[in-house]
């Protein structure tokens, strides 16, 4: 369900990503703090007016998680929205939510709290759902963020999150690179894989962690567009080391973006939006079988005669 409200193009497409196997490290870390708290705040609350006109992105990982959410025969008594916006997730039906955003006015006008996504404030064991799209691609300690989604998930609750990951805005990356070949600066955000965020999703300690990605592409008349959009959904750089974009820069990105124009005048833009999936651990979840446990080896299985069935 998207509701463009401009000239764009739109398009969802699906490919499942495996994820590593990495050390049991199940403390969170001592993250160093790439990105700037206050500024993010400050441009979350900017967003919030306006949001409604810029939340496509958002809209498609709501729905992805809805999809998913389907998919679990069980009922959920009490949900986390972290990172919740303008509330317009739909928890499951008779479940109380709770929301919570890093932005003072998003977490007021959903009647939740304002609290970064790795320092939250709730209590061990207090939610069976936790549902966050849109945001874990801007906190400073994601390992640890997600060490605490797990200590707020009672045994057997489930976590479904959705964010913008690598591979993301090639666009305006490459539009960037040729306006700044010299002297490139810290423009956009570092950006996970599909891969690395499945790692850390056993790292956190959650069990039968999933990690896979769809891809939405967007077409823009105009950098400007976009980069409207980037704001009006709170995404632009919020790096604590950025740089002002100086007139001259802007200018010939502006003409990058726009030479890469295809027949319609329009830039091809993309989202790589990675979707996780894991389940706070429970002697009840199935176990993978133990090494060893077999009772037949795949080397007999390839070198056996065929089977001979009698002629009917």
């Amino acid at each position: 369900m998207i509701d463009r409200r401009r000239e764009a193009v739109l398009s969802a497409k699906r490919q499942r990503g495996t994820s590593g196997v990495v050390p049991d490290m199940n403390q969170p870390t001592s993250a160093p703090e790439i990105f700037d708290r206050s500024t993010r705040r400050l441009r979350r609350d900017r967003a919030a007016p306006g949001y409604a006109e810029h939340d496509f992105l958002r809209a498609t990982m709501l729905d992805g998680i809805a999809e998913r959410l389907d998919a679990v025969t069980r009922d959920f008594t009490d949900v986390l929205d972290l990172g919740c916006f303008d509330g317009a997730f739909v928890a499951p039906q008779g479940a109380r939510v709770s929301r919570c955003d890093a932005g003072f006015t998003f977490a007021a006008r959903s009647a939740g709290i304002q609290a970064d996504e790795d320092r939250l404030p709730f209590a061990d064991a207090s939610f069976d759902l936790v549902v966050s799209a849109g945001v874990l691609d801007q906190v400073n300690d994601l390992p640890g963020a997600l060490a605490l989604v797990r200590r707020v998930l009672r045994p057997d609750g489930l976590f479904l999150g959705a964010f913008v990951g690598a591979g993301s805005l090639p666009a305006l990356r490459t539009a960037l690179r040729t306006a700044e070949e010299d002297r490139p600066a810290a423009r956009l955000h570092p950006q996970i894989d599909v891969r690395s965020a499945g790692d850390l999703l056993m790292r956190a300690g959650f069990a039968l962690p999933v990690a896979d990605v769809e891809t939405l592409d967007v077409g823009y008349r105009d950098l400007g567009r976009l980069l409207g959009d980037l704001r009006g959904m709170a995404a632009s750089n919020i790096l604590v080391d950025r740089q002002p974009l100086t007139s001259r820069v802007l200018g010939r990105t502006i003409a990058a973006f726009s030479g890469a124009a295809d027949g319609r005048d329009r830039t091809a833009e993309k989202f790589q939006i990675i979707f996780l999936t894991g389940w706070s651990p429970d002697p009840s979840q199935p176990k993978p079988a133990r090494r060893g446990s077999a009772t037949a080896s795949l080397g007999d299985a390839l070198t056996a005669p065929p089977a001979r069935f009698p002629k009917p």
